[in-house]
Protein backbone atom coordinates (compact mmCIF):
# COMPACT_ATOMS: atom_id res chain seq x y z
CA UNK A 1 0.00 0.00 0.00
CA UNK A 2 1.26 3.48 -0.79
CA UNK A 3 1.68 6.38 1.63
CA UNK A 4 -1.52 8.07 0.47
CA UNK A 5 -3.61 5.04 1.34
CA UNK A 6 -1.83 4.50 4.65
CA UNK A 7 -2.64 8.06 5.71
CA UNK A 8 -6.28 7.51 4.70
CA UNK A 9 -6.41 4.35 6.83
CA UNK A 10 -5.00 6.12 9.88
CA UNK A 11 -7.38 9.06 9.46
CA UNK A 12 -10.45 6.85 8.97
CA UNK A 13 -9.63 4.71 12.00
CA UNK A 14 -9.03 7.73 14.22
CA UNK A 15 -12.37 9.26 13.27
CA UNK A 16 -14.14 5.91 13.47
CA UNK A 17 -12.84 5.23 16.96
CA UNK A 18 -14.11 8.62 18.06
CA UNK A 19 -17.55 7.85 16.61
CA UNK A 20 -17.64 4.41 18.24
CA UNK A 21 -16.78 5.79 21.68
CA UNK A 22 -19.60 8.34 21.39
CA UNK A 23 -22.19 6.03 19.83
CA UNK A 24 -25.53 6.03 21.69
CA UNK A 25 -24.34 8.82 23.97
CA UNK A 26 -26.07 12.19 24.16
CA UNK A 27 -25.31 14.34 21.10
CA UNK A 28 -24.72 17.99 21.93
CA UNK A 29 -25.98 19.48 18.68
CA UNK A 30 -28.14 18.25 15.83
CA UNK A 31 -28.70 20.73 13.02
CA UNK A 32 -30.81 20.58 9.87
CA UNK A 33 -28.85 21.55 6.77
CA UNK A 34 -30.15 23.33 3.68
CA UNK A 35 -31.02 20.02 2.00
CA UNK A 36 -32.96 19.00 5.15
CA UNK A 37 -30.44 16.30 6.07
CA UNK A 38 -29.08 16.26 9.60
CA UNK A 39 -25.59 16.82 10.94
CA UNK A 40 -24.19 16.68 14.46
CA UNK A 41 -21.26 18.17 16.31
CA UNK A 42 -19.66 14.74 15.99
CA UNK A 43 -19.70 14.95 12.17
CA UNK A 44 -17.76 18.19 12.38
CA UNK A 45 -15.31 17.00 15.02
CA UNK A 46 -14.60 13.75 13.16
CA UNK A 47 -14.04 15.72 9.95
CA UNK A 48 -11.56 17.99 11.71
CA UNK A 49 -9.61 14.92 12.83
CA UNK A 50 -9.41 13.57 9.29
CA UNK A 51 -8.44 16.91 7.77
CA UNK A 52 -5.74 17.48 10.39
CA UNK A 53 -4.21 14.08 9.65
CA UNK A 54 -4.23 14.67 5.87
CA UNK A 55 -2.85 18.20 6.20
CA UNK A 56 0.01 16.96 8.39
CA UNK A 57 1.24 14.78 5.50
CA UNK A 58 0.00 16.55 2.37
CA UNK A 59 -0.50 20.25 3.15
CA UNK A 60 -0.80 21.28 -0.51
CA UNK A 61 -3.56 18.83 -1.41
CA UNK A 62 -7.13 20.03 -1.88
CA UNK A 63 -9.86 18.61 0.36
CA UNK A 64 -13.59 18.26 -0.27
CA UNK A 65 -15.58 17.47 2.85
CA UNK A 66 -19.30 17.10 3.41
CA UNK A 67 -19.27 19.58 6.27
CA UNK A 68 -16.68 22.07 4.98
CA UNK A 69 -16.96 22.13 1.19
CA UNK A 70 -13.88 22.49 -1.02
CA UNK A 71 -10.65 23.78 0.50
CA UNK A 72 -7.49 24.41 -1.48
CA UNK A 73 -6.74 24.75 -5.16
CA UNK A 74 -7.35 21.93 -7.62
CA UNK A 75 -5.60 22.34 -10.96
CA UNK A 76 -2.41 21.74 -12.90
CA UNK A 77 -0.19 22.52 -9.90
CA UNK A 78 -2.11 20.14 -7.65
CA UNK A 79 -4.30 17.37 -9.02
CA UNK A 80 -4.89 15.54 -5.72
CA UNK A 81 -8.32 15.93 -4.16
CA UNK A 82 -9.19 14.19 -0.90
CA UNK A 83 -12.94 13.59 -0.58
CA UNK A 84 -14.19 12.76 2.90
CA UNK A 85 -17.39 11.94 4.71
CA UNK A 86 -16.59 11.73 8.43
CA UNK A 87 -19.91 10.11 9.31
CA UNK A 88 -21.83 8.47 6.51
CA UNK A 89 -25.16 7.32 7.89
CA UNK A 90 -25.68 10.25 10.24
CA UNK A 91 -29.42 9.64 10.54
CA UNK A 92 -28.75 6.03 11.56
CA UNK A 93 -26.16 7.20 14.06
CA UNK A 94 -28.51 9.71 15.66
CA UNK A 95 -31.17 7.03 16.14
CA UNK A 96 -28.74 4.48 17.56
CA UNK A 97 -28.80 2.29 14.44
CA UNK A 98 -25.38 0.78 13.96
CA UNK A 99 -25.12 1.20 10.18
CA UNK A 100 -22.62 4.01 9.63
CA UNK A 101 -18.98 4.56 8.82
CA UNK A 102 -16.16 6.80 7.71
CA UNK A 103 -15.26 7.42 4.06
CA UNK A 104 -11.91 8.74 2.82
CA UNK A 105 -11.32 8.77 -0.93
CA UNK A 106 -8.70 10.30 -3.21
CA UNK A 107 -9.30 11.66 -6.71
CA UNK A 108 -6.39 12.24 -9.09
CA UNK A 109 -6.36 13.05 -12.81
CA UNK A 110 -10.00 12.11 -13.44
CA UNK A 111 -9.85 8.87 -11.43
CA UNK A 112 -10.62 7.71 -7.91
CA UNK A 113 -7.27 6.17 -7.06
CA UNK A 114 -7.58 5.25 -3.39
CA UNK A 115 -10.48 4.53 -1.08
CA UNK A 116 -10.83 3.63 2.58
CA UNK A 117 -14.05 2.80 4.41
CA UNK A 118 -14.06 2.06 8.12
CA UNK A 119 -17.10 0.69 9.94
CA UNK A 120 -16.17 1.16 13.59
CA UNK A 121 -18.82 -0.88 15.37
CA UNK A 122 -17.80 -4.05 13.55
CA UNK A 123 -14.15 -3.06 13.03
CA UNK A 124 -14.42 -3.62 9.27
CA UNK A 125 -11.76 -1.89 7.20
CA UNK A 126 -12.21 -1.81 3.42
CA UNK A 127 -9.34 -0.60 1.26
CA UNK A 128 -9.05 -0.23 -2.49
CA UNK A 129 -6.33 1.15 -4.74
CA UNK A 130 -6.67 1.64 -8.46
CA UNK A 131 -5.05 -1.29 -10.20
CA UNK A 132 -4.14 -3.29 -7.09
CA UNK A 133 -7.39 -4.85 -5.82
CA UNK A 134 -9.75 -4.42 -2.91
CA UNK A 135 -9.48 -5.79 0.61
CA UNK A 136 -11.56 -6.22 3.75
CA UNK A 137 -9.39 -6.51 6.84
CA UNK A 138 -6.49 -7.48 4.54
CA UNK A 139 -8.46 -10.28 2.82
CA UNK A 140 -9.04 -9.79 -0.90
CA UNK A 141 -12.67 -9.25 -1.92
CA UNK A 142 -14.53 -9.37 -5.23
CA UNK A 143 -17.99 -8.55 -6.46
CA UNK A 144 -20.75 -11.12 -6.92
CA UNK A 145 -21.25 -13.26 -10.01
CA UNK A 146 -25.00 -12.67 -10.25
CA UNK A 147 -25.95 -12.32 -13.91
CA UNK A 148 -29.72 -12.02 -13.81
CA UNK A 149 -31.74 -9.11 -12.42
CA UNK A 150 -34.37 -11.63 -11.34
CA UNK A 151 -31.80 -13.22 -8.99
CA UNK A 152 -30.28 -9.97 -7.73
CA UNK A 153 -30.41 -8.14 -4.42
CA UNK A 154 -29.95 -4.42 -4.82
CA UNK A 155 -29.91 -1.33 -2.67
CA UNK A 156 -32.13 1.60 -3.58
CA UNK A 157 -32.05 5.26 -2.58
CA UNK A 158 -33.52 5.57 0.92
CA UNK A 159 -34.14 9.32 0.65
CA UNK A 160 -37.57 8.80 -0.88
CA UNK A 161 -38.96 12.10 0.39
CA UNK A 162 -36.65 13.99 -1.96
CA UNK A 163 -38.43 13.89 -5.33
CA UNK A 164 -40.81 11.10 -4.26
CA UNK A 165 -42.77 10.90 -7.52
CA UNK A 166 -39.66 10.04 -9.53
CA UNK A 167 -38.14 7.76 -6.92
CA UNK A 168 -41.30 5.82 -6.13
CA UNK A 169 -42.03 5.31 -9.82
CA UNK A 170 -38.50 4.03 -10.41
CA UNK A 171 -38.60 1.95 -7.22
CA UNK A 172 -41.74 0.20 -8.44
CA UNK A 173 -40.14 -0.69 -11.76
CA UNK A 174 -36.85 -1.82 -10.20
CA UNK A 175 -38.53 -3.86 -7.47
CA UNK A 176 -40.51 -5.80 -10.05
CA UNK A 177 -37.35 -6.62 -12.03
CA UNK A 178 -35.10 -7.82 -9.18
CA UNK A 179 -35.33 -10.50 -6.49
CA UNK A 180 -35.38 -8.03 -3.59
CA UNK A 181 -34.43 -4.50 -2.53
CA UNK A 182 -32.72 -3.14 0.57
CA UNK A 183 -32.54 0.39 1.97
CA UNK A 184 -29.65 0.77 4.42
CA UNK A 185 -29.26 4.52 4.79
CA UNK A 186 -25.47 4.48 4.47
CA UNK A 187 -23.53 4.55 1.22
CA UNK A 188 -20.35 3.22 2.81
CA UNK A 189 -22.26 0.15 3.99
CA UNK A 190 -23.94 -0.28 0.62
CA UNK A 191 -20.78 0.01 -1.50
CA UNK A 192 -18.69 -2.13 0.84
CA UNK A 193 -21.35 -4.86 0.72
CA UNK A 194 -21.41 -4.52 -3.06
CA UNK A 195 -17.61 -4.78 -3.28
CA UNK A 196 -17.60 -8.04 -1.33
CA UNK A 197 -20.55 -9.58 -3.16
CA UNK A 198 -23.27 -9.30 -0.50
CA UNK A 199 -25.25 -6.93 -2.72
CA UNK A 200 -25.36 -7.03 -6.50
CA UNK A 201 -26.12 -3.40 -7.36
CA UNK A 202 -27.06 -0.01 -5.93
CA UNK A 203 -28.96 3.01 -7.24
CA UNK A 204 -28.66 6.40 -5.55
CA UNK A 205 -30.22 9.40 -7.26
CA UNK A 206 -28.87 12.27 -5.18
CA UNK A 207 -25.61 11.13 -3.55
CA UNK A 208 -22.61 13.45 -3.75
CA UNK A 209 -18.93 12.60 -4.13
CA UNK A 210 -18.25 12.58 -0.38
CA UNK A 211 -20.82 9.79 -0.08
CA UNK A 212 -19.35 7.51 -2.74
CA UNK A 213 -15.70 8.51 -3.35
CA UNK A 214 -14.06 5.82 -1.22
CA UNK A 215 -16.65 3.21 -2.11
CA UNK A 216 -16.29 3.88 -5.82
CA UNK A 217 -12.58 3.12 -5.73
CA UNK A 218 -13.04 0.02 -3.58
CA UNK A 219 -15.85 -1.27 -5.81
CA UNK A 220 -13.88 -0.74 -9.01
CA UNK A 221 -10.83 -2.40 -7.46
CA UNK A 222 -13.06 -5.37 -6.55
CA UNK A 223 -14.14 -5.76 -10.18
CA UNK A 224 -17.38 -3.77 -10.09
CA UNK A 225 -18.70 -0.87 -12.14
CA UNK A 226 -19.93 2.55 -11.08
CA UNK A 227 -21.18 5.31 -13.39
CA UNK A 228 -23.40 8.33 -13.18
CA UNK A 229 -27.10 7.80 -13.84
CA UNK A 230 -26.59 8.31 -17.59
CA UNK A 231 -23.80 5.75 -17.78
CA UNK A 232 -20.88 8.20 -17.87
CA UNK A 233 -17.70 7.94 -15.76
CA UNK A 234 -18.10 9.47 -12.31
CA UNK A 235 -16.07 12.42 -11.07
CA UNK A 236 -15.98 14.47 -7.89
CA UNK A 237 -18.78 16.59 -9.37
CA UNK A 238 -21.17 13.70 -10.05
CA UNK A 239 -24.61 13.62 -8.43
CA UNK A 240 -26.19 10.20 -8.09
CA UNK A 241 -24.80 6.90 -9.33
CA UNK A 242 -25.50 3.41 -10.57
CA UNK A 243 -23.15 0.81 -9.09
CA UNK A 244 -23.11 -2.90 -9.81
CA UNK A 245 -21.08 -6.06 -10.08
CA UNK A 246 -20.66 -5.13 -13.75
CA UNK A 247 -22.72 -8.04 -15.03
CA UNK A 248 -26.01 -6.28 -14.26
CA UNK A 249 -25.00 -2.79 -15.24
CA UNK A 250 -26.37 -2.71 -18.76
CA UNK A 251 -29.78 -4.06 -17.75
CA UNK A 252 -30.10 -1.61 -14.86
CA UNK A 253 -28.96 1.26 -17.07
CA UNK A 254 -31.74 0.38 -19.49
CA UNK A 255 -34.30 0.62 -16.68
CA UNK A 256 -32.95 3.99 -15.60
CA UNK A 257 -33.07 5.29 -19.16
CA UNK A 258 -36.78 4.58 -19.68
Amino acid sequence: MNELTNVAIIAAKEAGTYLRVNFEKAIDQVKKKADHSLATNLDQEAEEMIVKRIRSHFPAHAILGEERGLEGQLGAANEYLWIIDPLDGTHNYIRGIGIFGVSVGLFYKEHFISGVIYLPLTDELYVGERGTGAYKNEQKITVSKTKSLADSTISFDSDIKRNPDLKLSLFKEISQAVFNVRMLGSTVRILSYLAEGKLDASIELTDSAWDFAAGACILQAAGGTITDLQGNPITYQTKGYLASNGLLHQDLQALLSK
